[in-house]
Parts: C-alpha cells; structure tokens; sequence
C-alpha cells in the first residue's frame, strides 16, 4: 500500500479536496454559522508529527525551540474553516516544509464570497494583512484579526462605539523604513475579565468601518467564535485519528493521510449537520458519536476506519428521549447531546494561553476610547 500511494500523484488529492471543500451551512437551517447575513470562517494552523523514518529524516529537518529539538519531524496543516459546524472549507498541507504563515496565505485564495474571516495574533500583523485586505475585496468578504500589543498605527477618527479608524504602515522586509503601502482599518479595544485572573486587553483590526453595521462591543464578542478553531483540530487530531504521530512512513504519503483526515472531517461535519436537520445547532451532535453511529461508508486510509471500528463505551449508549431527540425527526441515533458548544460564542473566548480563555465570563459593557 505504501508503495502504491508514493507512485500516486498529489494533485490526485488536491483536485478531491477542491471538489469536495465547500461550503455547507444555510442561514435558514444553520443560523450559528452566520452573523448579520455573513458566513463565519476562522483561519487556523496545527503541526501534526511525522514518524522518524529514514525516509522522513533524509527530507525534512526536525524544528528547535527554547527547551531544545523537537523529538519528531512536523508537518504544518492550515486549515480554513466554516464556523458553526465545523466544516473545513479549504486545506494547505506542507509538504515542502512550508510554514503555517505561509500555508495561510495560500488559503486566502479560497476564501468564499461574503464571509467574515477569524484569525489570532499570528496573522494580525500588516504582512498578512495587506494580502488579507485583496482577498477580501475580490470576493466582497471582511476580516476581524486580534492584534499583538506592540503593533503602532495612526488614528484617523474616534467613532462613537469607542472604535478609532486608523492608518498603518506596510513596511518592506528586512528594510523597515521603507513603507510599500497604507491600510485604512479600524482598531477595536475592549477590557476582558476572566475569574481569578487579570483582566486583559482585547486588541483587535477589522475592514468592517462602520460602527452602525457593526458595533464594537458586538464584534468583540464574535471573535470568542474563533476558539471553535482548536476544538476542530482536538477533534481531527485526538477523537479521530487517536495516535501521537502519523501513520505513514513518508512525507509524500503523510501529505496524503492528512488530506483523507481533512476529508474525513468534511463527512463527519455533513453528517452532523443532517443529523441536526436545522433544529438544533450541529456541534450539539457529539463528534464522536457520529463516525460510528452515522454510517460513513467510505474508504479513508487509517483515521476514519480505526475511528469508526473502535468498540462501543458507555457513552456511546443511545441517548434518552428528551425534548431535542423528538425534533430530529427519527434519526435518534444523532440525538447524544453534547452540553460543550451550543453557544461557542458567549462573550469573548481567545487563546488559553493568555488567560483570554473559554471560561471568559464577562466583556466590559463599553468599549476603550
């Protein structure tokens, strides 16, 4: 089998997964993947580790960090997602040792018409968002970046929401006082407040300029939609595939069992989403549960067949009838619960490392001026 999959060619899997990464949800039947009218996407990377091989550590070279060399070789995956349900949108494997920042550049190129695009620090910085800005325009999209703290821009306007229009510069690489090119944003600043922690300061860039279409405070708190990002990489990386590196001996073949995994959780989100049939929101419908009790008859190398044949537990039990399960119009098998992501986007949820988390309990009634 190994043999064979080298000798297949990667454009084999990349035309799949441009045919079949598209989106899904409907403002009628998925109303928590949408806001004002604009689909909800984030942008998001994960490293995924590589067996040591010889055949991977003659062709790739293992990362260093301060607590020293990376025990396996990586391979980044960065994915763009629908919010909502879960639901990979467009995908970009490095096969060629390519880095997250750079895969998620070339996924700006799929971005879908009229969408608000999510994103964290990594690509909150004028370098990425100048190609941010031309991806959206071409497709009438918008974006809403978090911010790194040292970041300077000129202040243009204070609007009354407490947002400020402002102007930042897009210098040259290695020659910073050379500036290419000006964007016109908006900057957004709001006070978060964690229990037991510190309160933070929420520092975010958006297109969206107007503050009557799109009130500070109001985007503050969709940018808590952005963590549903990690909880789609727990899901691909832990729930699914269920080992600590990938199954393949090589990078070509790793290449391919990555693109299966995005493909497999592609099935599984439509999956969820029928079970759901629009009347209850779709990540309601456990992950686990649905590779083995939605009957996803296909042929994916590892991940999905290991997933999907793993023995009942206690909590794959059908769930009691309650007062979901008769609005899923006879598909009780869908009707496990989760109590975890009905509202993903209560209040402001970011990064854990940071103590802007998902147990975030408040967002400061105004907004900083």
């Amino acid at each position: 089998w190994s043999d064979r999959r080298i000798r297949l060619p990667w454009e084999v899997f990349a035309d799949l997964m441009r045919r079949a990464l598209r989106p899904v949800a409907t403002r009628g039947s998925h109303r928590e993947a949408f806001w004002r009218g604009w689909r909800l996407t984030a942008l998001d990377g994960t490293p995924y580790s590589v067996t040591n091989t010889p055949q991977v550590t003659a062709t790739t070279t293992k990362a260093h960090s301060r607590r020293g060399r990376a025990a396996c070789a990586k391979i980044s995956v960065n994915v763009l997602l629908e919010l909502g349900l879960h639901h990979p949108l467009a995908a970009g494997i490095g096969r060629q040792g390519e880095s997250e920042w750079a895969l998620a550049r070339q996924m700006l190129a799929h971005l879908p018409r009229r969408v608000v695009l999510l994103g964290d620090r990594v690509y909150g910085v004028p370098a990425f968002i100048i190609h941010a800005v031309a991806a959206c325009r071409r497709v009438g999209s918008h974006f809403l970046f978090r911010i790194p703290r040292h970041l300077t821009a000129q202040v243009i306007k204070r609007l009354p929401d407490g947002s400020r229009r402002i102007r930042v510069a897009v210098r040259e690489k290695g020659r910073p006082s050379r500036i290419q090119a000006w964007l016109d944003l908006r900057e957004i600043r709001v006070h978060v407040r964690r229990k037991g922690f510190r309160q933070q300061e929420l520092r975010l860039w958006t297109s969206l300029l107007s503050h009557r279409t799109a009130p500070a405070l109001e985007l503050a708190q969709l940018y808590a939609a952005r963590w549903e990002h990690e909880w789609y990489f727990r899901d691909a990386k832990r729930v699914l595939r269920q080992t600590d590196v990938l199954q393949s001996h090589t990078v070509v073949t790793a290449a391919q069992e990555l693109a299966a995994i995005v493909l497999a959780t592609a099935l599984l989100a439509r999956e969820r989403a029928r079970a759901a049939a629009g009347q209850v929101p779709a990540l309601r419908i456990k992950f686990g549960v649905v590779p083995r009790r939605g009957a996803v008859d296909v042929v994916l190398p590892g991940a999905l067949r290991r997933s999907a044949d793993r023995p009942a537990k206690e909590s794959d039990r059908p769930a009691r009838r309650c007062a979901h399960a008769a609005l899923c119009h006879g598909q009780a098998t869908f009707a496990r619960l989760s109590t975890r992501g009905a509202s993903a986007r209560t209040k402001v949820a970011t990064a854990h490392g940071d103590g802007i988390g998902r147990r975030t309990r408040a967002v400061h009634g105004c907004v900083r001026t």
